[in-house]
């Protein structure tokens, strides 16, 4: 895939597919710093990788490659391009960057942080090694270079269930995310070791959020991020990745839905298909909205913050991700 290929622009024609969630007169706010962007990145062979959480006015009007963090990553190996700009967090361009070591990778904004990857260290990988002996690490991908270093494998949402099955045993240790640990701990019935991390946007969904959700819109699908708790899981119609969410929208296109996850993702799904109702429960991620516009075209002007990892995390990082892409 070249560089060419995928950084195409025409405005209005951006505009078409946005239209229905941004309004014209904002869109237009917009435009200097989406055609700034998009001569920055053929000036700077670069391409940016947007996660499925962006703003619609990146998502739609910037971003080269979409998906979830797993997905942008190996998609970047694809390209051509010398640069490539995470919109994302941390942790997902620090596995851009593991995916793509020969690549310049760009963070807009270094306090894109995670709560997730921000609730676990190697020494605590350590300590549950030491009280329970044996059992294979499995690390969500929503996790630090050094955490996944100190791992056996990793996971993703998408695919933590075949991940688990694939290791052959009847106990594993699955890091940092709780909730998303005891969601797939219910679907294998292998016994699953917990730590106590919690994304700050997922966990505070509750039951009642979608028992009113139904209320005031009977007949709606309720999709729910494997991330949310059990309980709020158990309300839902389905649970999935957010990739998943999309499948199934997609292929289901239920005419009223809530997606029970970043706000966001119910306004870029939406862009794509005007003739459904969305219900929007809005809980912000308020990392993920660091990466504006304007914090893009700085990354591209100024050519930072670039992220880097030290070869001897990158290397043991590397093969945990490397074992779980052989099962997946």
């Amino acid at each position: 895939m070249s560089i060419s290929e995928l950084q195409s622009y025409d405005h209005a024609a951006a505009y078409e597919a946005v239209r229905h969630v941004i309004p014209e007169v904002e869109w237009a706010m917009y435009a200097e710093d989406i055609e700034a962007i998009h001569r920055l990145k053929r000036e700077q062979d670069a391409v940016i990788l947007a996660h499925n959480y962006m703003t619609p006015e990146v998502f739609h009007g910037v971003a080269d490659i979409r998906g979830d963090s797993l997905a942008l990553a190996r998609e970047a190996e694809k390209v051509d391009a010398g640069t490539i700009v995470l919109a994302g967090v941390h942790f997902m361009a620090e596995t851009a960057k593991l995916l793509n070591p020969s690549k310049r990778v760009l963070l807009p904004d270094l306090r894109s942080g995670c709560s997730l990857a921000e609730s676990i260290t190697p020494q605590d990988i350590a300590q549950l090694r030491k009280e329970h002996p044996g059992a294979p690490v499995v690390t969500y991908v929503n996790t630090s270079a050094a955490v996944k270093a100190a791992s056996d494998i990793c996971c993703t949402s998408g695919n933590a269930v075949q991940i688990i099955r694939s290791l052959g045993v009847d106990k594993v240790i699955m890091i940092p995310d709780q909730y998303l640990a005891r969601n797939i701990a219910a679907l294998t019935g292998v016994e699953v070791v917990t730590h106590p991390g919690a994304c700050e946007v997922h966990e505070r969904f509750t039951p009642l959020d979608i028992v009113q959700i139904r209320q005031g819109h009977p007949g709606v699908t309720v999709l729910a991020h494997p991330e949310c708790p059990p309980e709020v899981v158990a309300e839902a119609d389905f649970a999935g990745s957010t990739a998943d969410m999309q499948r199934y929208v997609e292929t289901e296109h239920p005419a009223s839905v809530a997606l029970i996850t970043e706000c966001s993702m119910s306004d870029n799904i939406a862009a794509e298909h005007p003739d459904l109702e969305f219900v929007r429960p809005c809980n912000l991620c308020p990392h993920m909205k660091r990466n504006t516009l304007g914090a893009i075209r700085t990354a591209l002007e100024t050519g930072g913050p670039e992220i880097d990892v030290d070869p001897a995390v990158a290397a043991p990082a590397r093969r945990a991700i490397d074992r779980m892409l052989e099962v997946h």
